[in-house]
């Protein structure tokens, strides 16, 4: 299994936007492999907001073909030179592979 993490810091009372960018249906939603998507907000900072989007896929693999995608490609090219909105502080991106998972009973 693989794990992407996309993190935004935005402004105090901007997550909301976030969440709902990445909650709403997509392409990415049709692709093999995409195990689901969680959006969580962290709240308890001072001026900003945390959104992080925890995305996870059956294997590398299934992730590897999503980003080679036409879809994912062409998503990619109409955002391209796009600014982003003034509301977010920053955005990081992370990938793990999972090593170990233990399920609940």
């Amino acid at each position: 299994m693989l794990i992407q993490t996309r993190t935004f810091v935005v402004r105090k009372g901007h997550a909301e936007q976030v969440v709902e960018r990445f909650s709403r249906p997509g392409m990415v939603d049709k692709q093999p492999g995409l195990l689901d998507i969680s959006v969580m907000v962290n709240r308890k900072s001072g001026n900003t907001e945390e959104v992080i989007v925890l995305i996870r896929w059956a294997s590398e693999a299934a992730w590897k073909n999503w980003e080679k995608s036409p879809e994912h490609i062409a998503g990619h090219r109409s955002n391209k030179g796009q600014t982003p909105p003034d509301y977010i502080v920053s955005s990081t991106v992370q990938m793990y592979n999972v090593r170990a998972l233990r399920k609940g009973l």
